[in-house]
């Protein structure tokens, strides 16, 4: 996740494509990753800067971002194989990340590697602008020439130092983009005909769009290939993972990437799902108001991703950030991190995370010490230590086959050509902002019913709808890119599947040159060839239609409507409700206004505001309240709406005769338990204040904090509380350690 101002870095200074089917590829490439080499890298963090004690956050492994370093850092920069050491030498695991789409690669734009001038392939919109992500960084159109450079001057090197783990981040083409001659090119040579400007008719668009996705498909197969063949030839299991943003996010912001169809492919070994406060609080509608709902869009930016992949077992880090792009205030950033890091935590099958990207940024940039001050400073120690006790949770995090809670089997299905209609409107055919997927997902979601994705493209897959009792879809915002997707649902339905196909069918893309009305197809909507598998015609009316032993429900309205008109939900409510519990007998479809899961020590809450209520959570028991940083020992917890709360509940610690950590600001290493004495060594970034929670037998009697040079930590401080049989511990952090023992 590269620094970026999404909306305004823009300056001054192109065969008819067959439905994208993967199983008609033939790659070279094969993954061969073992648990030996995945599970040790639980959490993994992404820095441009070499190690130094003030981001030496204690994550399992540093991504080394960049040969060059982070277009955005503008310090002088050290050599990437020294980088590499430096984090080495304390420990890290090492990887490699760098932009497929953009980077710090102004040899290949200025002729330094071949002695031909680049920038022209660069990505350009309708007015000639090119699109820039910064000074002398262009988003490419991905020639077989700029891969050539990218394997040559940039894989080859970091396999060469010895890093075995490769991520290509960020796959992005603008959908505003493609009036340059490269791509231009690329259209003449892809499609056999004379390219043709997007903005003319939907057709262009769709195809243009297309032509995007399949330019950077192309581009990461070829780069990946190439990766893996090398680190072959030297003896060497080179993974290759794709840090991405999430087809929600993408689809919202007028981008184009492979997305899903990545997950299928042999070169893939997994993702990084890049959600965090930047992109999960783009305002969308609900109830017809137009705002911000981060944790909301942060659920289902996870859920998207988390589906994506899941069929088929590809390795999935999770990220958030404690911070964002935007300047902004601390407490702003810190509001928002609660929100996004919960909402990750609600997905008990994903337990590997990417802690924070440019931590150089989090603990060194100054921002604005509360809102609507001019006032800049470091992040706050509270804030600090309240997000270090966060991150080392989640090198505890495990997974679990717990359910979040709330009625379970409701899906939402979405495909890769969600980002092919975004970019620009036809004959007067809007989607605000995305309301059309968001119509069919937050009626649900605020009423706390945990909705789940399912990615048309993950159909052939038998565990794609495994969980899933109705499935709510729309052909008013994506359009299928193979018929094989309806021979799967049909076969579905047929065997007691529930669809809410909710459409007019009446937009633009509709009558784009596609599978449906080709080569002997003659529908006039996508869904005519569904409709026509479940027995039905082309246009069936509203209403419910027995199939099989499933049921097909139409409404004939867009989902868009749901959410842009208030109270506008109401119908779908009404008949996903019915269908649930009459149809499906899936019990009753309960509604309330949180989420709520227990996940091993962990209990996570989160409260909705917009939803059938304003009354607060509340809970009882014996926890840490692992939001606040002084990490207080409650007895209750009261959660307001629009509100998340983490907490470590103290009596699910399985062991009561075993001293341990239960909390910490800071990571734990070496830890000895002898007959009455309890130590450890804990390390964190220096400038930074460590508190910890530590359950003991029996009361303390003597405390001992140490650093490495045998003398007295800094600001060291215990308390006994009797009650949870838990000792309170401070002291200021150290890269190098602090030794604590405890006599007891």
């Amino acid at each position: 996740m590269l620094i970026k101002n999404l909306k305004t870095h823009t300056t001054t200074a192109p065969l008819f494509i067959a439905a994208i089917a993967l199983s008609m590829f033939t790659y070279s490439c094969k993954t061969n990753t073992t648990a030996e080499t995945t599970n040790k890298e639980k959490t993994v963090f992404q820095t441009s800067r070499e190690w130094r004690p003030t981001i030496d956050n204690r994550g399992d492994a540093a991504i080394i971002y960049g040969v060059g370093g982070n277009p955005s850092d503008k310090s002088k920069r050290i050599q990437f194989e020294d980088r590499v050491k430096s984090w080495q030498d304390r420990g890290y695991g090492t990887h490699f990340m760098t932009g497929i789409a953009w980077g710090e690669y102004q040899d290949y734009f200025t002729g330094q590697w071949d002695g031909k001038w680049h920038l022209d392939e660069g990505q350009v919109q309708q007015n000639g602008d090119t699109i820039w992500h910064g000074r002398m960084v262009p988003y490419i159109v991905p020639s077989k020439n700029y891969l050539k450079y990218i394997k040559e001057m940039h894989v080859k090197r970091v396999i060469d130092a010895g890093i075995d783990a490769i991520y290509m981040e960020e796959p992005e083409f603008w959908a505003r983009a493609g009036y340059s001659d490269a791509f231009k090119k690329e259209w003449q040579e892809y499609y056999g005909f004379p390219w043709r400007p997007q903005h003319e008719s939907p057709e262009n668009t769709w195809l243009s769009s297309k032509l995007k996705y399949q330019l950077y498909y192309r581009a990461l197969e070829d780069v990946f290939t190439y990766a893996k063949e090398y680190g072959k030839s030297k003896g060497m299991n080179i993974r290759c993972y794709v840090p991405t943003h999430s087809l929600v996010n993408y689809s919202q912001w007028q981008i184009v990437s492979p997305e899903a169809s990545l997950a299928s492919m042999p070169c893939v070994d997994g993702y990084i799902a890049q959600v965090w406060t930047g992109t999960s609080r783009e305002p969308n509608f609900y109830n017809g108001n137009y705002r911000e709902r981060v944790f909301e869009t942060a659920f289902l930016e996870y859920g998207s991703m988390q589906s994506m992949t899941a069929p088929t077992g590809r390795k999935m880090f999770f990220l958030t950030d404690p911070i964002e792009d935007w300047p902004r205030d601390w407490e702003d950033y810190r509001k928002n991190y609660q929100a996004t890091f919960t909402a990750q935590l609600l997905y008990p099958d994903i337990d590997n995370y990417e802690i924070m990207p440019w931590p150089e940024r989090v603990y060194e940039g100054l921002y604005n010490v509360s809102a609507g001050s001019k006032e800049k400073a470091r992040i706050p120690r509270k804030y600090a230590t309240q997000m270090h006790v966060m991150v080392n949770a989640l090198n505890d995090m495990s997974l679990s086959n717990n359910k979040v809670s709330g009625s379970q089997g409701i899906s939402v299905l979405m495909g890769n050509s969600l980002m092919f209609q975004r970019f620009p409107t036809h004959e007067g055919y809007d989607d605000p902002q995305l309301s059309n997927f968001y119509g069919q997902a937050l009626p649900f979601l605020k009423r706390g019913v945990p909705v789940s994705i399912a990615h048309i493209e993950n159909l052939s897959y038998s565990g794609t709808l495994k969980d899933t009792r109705i499935l709510l879809m729309t052909y008013s915002n994506m359009k299928p890119l193979e018929p094989k997707a309806h021979e799967h649902l049909a076969d579905w339905i047929k065997k007691g599947g529930i669809v809410v196909y909710s459409g007019r069918d009446n937009d633009p893309f509709q009558t784009v040159r596609e599978w449906w009305n080709q080569e002997g197809n003659q529908y006039l909507t996508a869904s005519a060839h569904l409709f026509e598998k479940l027995g039905l015609e082309s246009a069936p009316a509203e209403g419910a239609y027995k199939i099989g032993k499933g049921t097909l429900y139409v409404l004939r309205k867009d989902p868009k409507e749901y959410v842009l008109n208030k109270e506008g939900d109401r119908e779908l409510i009404e008949v996903v409700k019915n269908l649930y519990e009459q149809t499906a007998k899936a019990g009753t479809l309960t509604f309330k206004n949180s989420l709520y899961l227990q996940r091993g020590n962990y209990e996570l809450i989160s409260v909705l505001d917009e939803s059938i209520d304003p009354t607060p959570y509340r809970i009882e028991g014996l926890f840490i309240d692992l939001y606040d940083p002084s990490l207080p020992v409650i007895t209750q917890k009261e959660v307001q709406p629009n509100h998340q709360s983490m907490l470590y509940n103290i009596n699910k610690v399985s062991n009561k005769k075993k001293p341990q950590v239960l909390a910490t600001a800071a990571r734990v290493y070496d830890e000895k338990i002898e007959k009455n004495t309890y130590s450890f060594l804990a390390k964190s970034p220096i400038e930074s204040t460590n508190v910890m929670r530590i359950f003991l037998p029996k009361q303390p009697e003597e405390c001992k904090f140490m650093d490495a040079n045998q003398n007295e930590a800094v600001n060291s401080t215990w308390e006994w509380h009797e009650a949870s049989k838990t000792l309170f511990v401070s002291f200021e952090n150290n890269p190098d350690g602090v030794r604590v023992e405890i006599d007891f």
